[in-house]
């Protein structure tokens, strides 16, 4: 497939010959804070009140190995499979030019940020791959079958359970297989197959913590969003909500989601203790009760995290200087602090039960020098997303007053679309704006705009141009 078009072979190439890099500059892996709740999973499962179950299951499965080196060269791995298969179904199934293609795919293979991501021991790109690929696959055309939608249900429910975020993509996903005129029993299998693993770990959540949910801290998240601007000074709560107020001015705090964890916050953390069910729905109420007093500065808030923040060109220390530093390739590997992680044992001893050693970041020169520099130079700017974005919209309007049945006037590009705009809206909605967020879904607004404006001339035979295009289409009628 590679072969047939020189332009993604090389974007290929490149591709895997920079994790390559990366995996030698940096053995075995990057480290994040949240990196150990997911590995203490790892060791031996259990409903997590903080972190989604996914990422520490699919650690739970690799166990047996031993070796977080393993762990993210699948990560690698996984995201380079993402891409081919994205290629091909946007050759394939779409009908998009291959240079088109090979353009919109790039953004995977090549992003210094990505490349990063993908070596931290995070849930993003397990959460990336499992998105890209349910959605690519219900979009094919005539996948309106219920066996499709079983499978686009599953992977949907993994990843809800993988990063809570892609919940809200379920409901994009009935909404396209009703446009799409699918039978009722596809849109019912998408949704119990949705519904199968997210409330099975719901069942098992509530018998290990006495509520139906995925966290325990999903009111202290969104405390934390309205800690940006709540003023208890203008109107304070009543009863126990009053201890919720936020001990500094709006102007003085920092981020949104550092107030949860800084010194002094009302939420009271302390590393290796979870958030009570009284301090969860404490803090819940008191967020609602500052949204309904103070709805414009909530939504000035959310509106500056998703217009400013996520599109601006440059990159700033948010929501900290050190959480922005951990999205870099560093120069130095930072020394690991023994803290005490919630479910038993410290940083360092879940670590070497998984390792089977420190687990300590090792830098090898010249390779680690190679790839950050790459970093700093290759990467999709927060402006250059959001003009992908402006144009793929551009082309979905112009195929919309066309009204053309043909390739631009089908409903995978504005799937595509909703899609990215949906992972870019909820995180500042619910909690707060984060850079590693907006990498989820980068590669929705390439494949919008490539399916927009990408396609074959509107003359052209679609058999022709999309080898098996017509079986495809005569699935929902034989069906």
């Amino acid at each position: 497939m590679a072969g047939g078009n020189a332009v993604f072979a090389v974007i290929l190439g490149a591709g895997v010959l920079l994790r390559v890099v990366a995996m030698i500059g940096y053995r075995p892996a990057l480290w994040f804070n949240d990196s150990y709740d997911y590995v203490r999973i790892g060791n031996a499962p259990f409903p997590h009140p903080l972190r989604s179950e996914g990422y520490g299951i699919a650690l739970w499965l690799l166990r047996p190995f031993h070796s977080l080196g393993l762990v993210v060269a699948l990560q690698h791995l996984m995201i380079v499979a993402v891409a081919v298969f994205a290629y091909r179904a946007l050759v394939r199934d779409f009908g998009v030019r291959k240079r088109w293609a090979a353009a919109a795919t790039a953004p995977l293979l090549l992003d210094g940020n990505q490349i990063e991501l993908e070596h931290l021991l995070l849930s993003d790109t397990l959460f990336t791959a499992l998105i890209v690929v349910a959605v690519l696959l219900l979009a094919r055309p005539g996948a309106a079958g219920w066996r499709q939608a079983a499978v686009v249900g599953g992977l949907l429910g993994a990843a809800t359970l993988t990063r809570t975020v892609g919940g809200p993509l379920i409901v994009l996903a009935m909404l396209f297989l009703l446009v799409r005129r699918a039978r009722w029993v596809s849109v019912a299998v998408l949704a119990l197959a949705f519904a199968v693993p997210v409330g099975g770990y719901a069942v098992w959540f509530h018998a290990e913590h006495g509520r139906y949910s995925l966290t325990q801290a999903d009111g202290v998240f969104l405390w934390g969003r309205t800690s940006a601007f709540a003023d208890c000074s203008k109107r304070m709560p009543s009863g126990d909500l009053v201890y919720m107020c936020p001990p500094k001015p709006p102007e003085e705090r920092g981020s949104s989601s550092n107030q949860i964890w800084v010194e002094g916050s009302p939420t009271g953390w302390r590393n290796g203790y979870a958030f009570t069910p009284e301090m969860n729905d404490r803090a819940g109420r008191f967020a609602m009760w500052a949204i309904r007093e103070q709805p414009v500065d909530y939504v000035k808030a959310v509106a500056y995290d998703f217009f400013v923040r996520t599109f601006s060109w440059y990159r700033s220390g948010y929501p900290t200087p050190g959480t922005a530093a951990k999205y870099k390739f560093p120069k130095r590997a930072e020394r690991m602090k023994d803290l005490p992680v919630i479910g038993g044992g410290s940083r360092f001893s879940v670590v070497r039960e998984y390792e089977h050693g420190s687990g300590r970041t090792r830098i090898v020169r010249p390779f680690s020098d190679v790839v950050r520099v790459y970093q700093e130079v290759v990467n999709v700017r927060g402006t250059m997303l959001g003009l992908v974005l402006v144009f793929g919209a551009a082309g979905l309007v112009r195929g919309r007053r066309r009204g053309r049945p043909g390739r631009r006037g089908r409903p995978e590009s504005g799937l595509f679309w909703l899609s990215g705009v949906a992972l870019l809206a909820v995180p500042p909605v619910t909690a707060d704006f984060d850079y590693r967020y907006v990498l989820p879904a980068m590669p929705f607004a390439f494949l919008a705009a490539a399916t927009a404006w990408g396609r074959g001339r509107p003359g052209e035979d679609e058999a022709a141009a999309v080898p098996g295009a017509a079986e495809r289409e005569a699935e929902p009628a034989a069906t």
